[in-house]
Parts: structure tokens; sequence; C-alpha cells
């Protein structure tokens, strides 16, 4: 099936699809349920959100059995998730601040290190639990009897080229809508301006407000680019352009949004230490490089945002996206 087939329908490339994600879903559950190399883990997660993805993405066309769902994926997801978690944690901490820190504070780190290995073989059960329960062996069940024998509304039927637009507007729209865009930003007379550059204590109280409503925007960027990225090969060099640029988007925030959520995690586990440690206050003291690299990193990162936050907020980026998903090559 070529993509400059003008006859290739919804269905087709859904099923595609869905077949695409499903088998990479798999090929890694062995691996993960061993666990001895962690990139098993990445892997599947990727598989199970691209999968979750396919399915929201084309879900007017699909006839799916009731155990295959969004929801019954997302359950499965967040589990990996919470793992996955604790390993990008325990790399970073290892791998890129445990060797910029003096002796003393590595010490410390090490205790934080020990503690979140514990906290990963109670989470690696869960993990192990989920994949051999109910809720996974009958999507997965369901998937395969689905792949096996497909279903679809008769919207499927209708060519790919003639429905693209449609599928993709509303995605770009709730993208470039979302209040995210705005943080840090002032608002003259209906148009967006950015704030002058801020300094690390401004930064710090703005991220103190505004880091969730950061963090759901790139959950919504990650969304709007894995379902970009089911129909690329539809498109030119323009459409991946800002499909790589959500991308950045994703990784920038999720960078933003990392180095919070270390903090957060070491000030509990620091919290222990002593009855008199209260706040994130006793992290500064105990660990001061520490918190230096994470505010440090914190500047850097917002710096790379905001020249992303000034593309999407100009009005000639906003037309020329809105513009390309209208013309597909097909």
């Amino acid at each position: 099936m070529s993509v400059q087939d003008h006859t290739v329908t919804l269905k087709e490339w859904a099923r595609i699809a869905i077949a695409k994600h499903c088998r990479k879903m798999l090929k890694y559950e062995t691996g993960v349920l061993k666990d001895k190399d962690p990139e098993d883990l990445h892997q599947m997660r990727v598989g199970i959100r691209r999968l979750r993805s396919a399915i929201a993405g084309f879900a007017i066309a699909l006839d799916l059995p009731q155990t295959v769902n969004e929801r019954n994926i997302g359950k499965i997801g967040r589990s990996l998730g919470k793992l996955r978690d604790l390993d990008v944690l325990l790399a970073a901490l290892t791998e890129h601040y445990r060797p910029l820190l003096p002796k003393a504070e590595q010490k410390s780190l090490d205790k934080i290190i020990k503690s979140l290995h514990k906290q990963r073989k109670k989470e690696l059960k869960k993990v192990r639990k989920t994949l051999k329960g109910k809720n996974y062996l009958n999507l997965i069940q369901g998937l395969q009897n689905w792949l096996e024998q497909s279903k679809f509304f008769t919207v499927g039927d209708l060519a790919l080229a003639s429905v693209l637009p449609d599928l993709l507007a509303p995605q770009v729209s709730q993208l470039l809508l979302h209040p995210g865009w705005l943080v840090g930003v002032e608002l003259k007379q209906g148009a967006a301006y950015l704030a002058d550059s801020l300094d690390q204590d401004a930064l710090k109280q703005l991220l103190a407000e505004k880091e969730p409503m950061l963090h759901d925007l790139r959950k919504l960027a990650k969304k709007t680019r894995y379902n970009l990225e089911l129909f690329s090969p539809f498109y030119g060099d323009t459409y991946n352009y800002y499909v790589k640029q959500i991308e950045q988007i994703q990784e920038v925030l999720g960078e933003i949004q990392d180095c919070s959520v270390l903090r957060e995690v070491l000030a509990e586990v620091v919290q222990t230490w002593s009855f008199s440690a209260k706040n994130r206050g006793f992290l500064d003291k105990k660990m001061p490089e520490l918190t230096n690299i994470f505010n440090q990193t914190y500047y850097q990162k917002w710096q790379e945002w905001v020249i992303l936050q000034e593309e999407f907020l100009d009005n000639q980026t906003r037309r020329e996206l809105r513009q390309t998903i209208q013309e597909p090559k097909i």
C-alpha cells in the first residue's frame, strides 16, 4: 500500500497503526518481566502510549471490543509509568548529578538513591502483577481478536485524503489554545508579548504558581505529537518540521518538570532524616550544591522554552501550521 495511493482508506491506515504498536508493546513484555534492561520498560511504555494514541486518533472509525479502550490502556500505561519514572530519576541522580557534587553531598545523595531503589522494587512487583492481571490479559486478547477480524464503522471506508484535515484540526487547535502558552506573557490589546527576562528568583516564583499548567501543556504536546506522527508519511517537510518542534516543546517542558519532581522526591526522602525537616528549605541547607544545580537547570531550560513559546505565539507560525494540515500530499 503506497501513501501516494488516493484510495487508501481511514480503516486501512488505522489497522496498520494499531497492529504496529501492538507488536511493539508485546515485543518488550518478557524483557520488562525479567527486568534486566531498563530500555525494555521504556520501549514497552512507548508502545502502549502510541497504541493509546492510535486508538484515540482513529476512534471515529474503530469498532473495538469492550476490553480495548483508552481507559484500560491508560491504567496499564500508568503502572509502567511509575516504574519508568523511578528509572529516569535514578539514572539522572547517579549519572548526571552525583559526579557534580562534593563528597559530603555525594554521601547524602547515596542514601537517597538507596531509598529510591527500595521504592523501585515495590513498583516492579506492581508492574509484574499488572502484566499478569486480568485487565492486561483481556486487553491483549481483545486486540488479537480484533486484528484477526477487524471491525469498523462506516466512516472508516472514506479515503484518508478526504478526512485527514478534519482529524487533525481539532487536536492542533486544542494545543494552540492551551493557556500554558501564556505563562510569563503580557497581553496588550489582544496581542501576546513575552515579559522581560526573569532572574532565577522571579522564575522560581513563577513556576511555583504555574508549573502545573506547563505540565499539562507538556502532556498535550506529547499527545498531539503522537497523533501527528500517525500521518507523517502523508505530509511534507513543513509538517514534519512542526512535529519536531512539538517534540521539542514536550522535551523542554519535560526537563523542567523532571527537575521539579527530583526536588520534591529528594525533599520527601530528606525529611525522613530529621523531625525538623518540614519543608524544601531543609534540602537546600543539607545539599546546597545540588540545589544550586537544580536552579541553574531550571533557568537554562526556561530560556530554551521561551524560544519555542515565542515561535508558537507568532501568528505566522500558527497560520502556517493550520494551513499545512489542510494539504496532505495524497
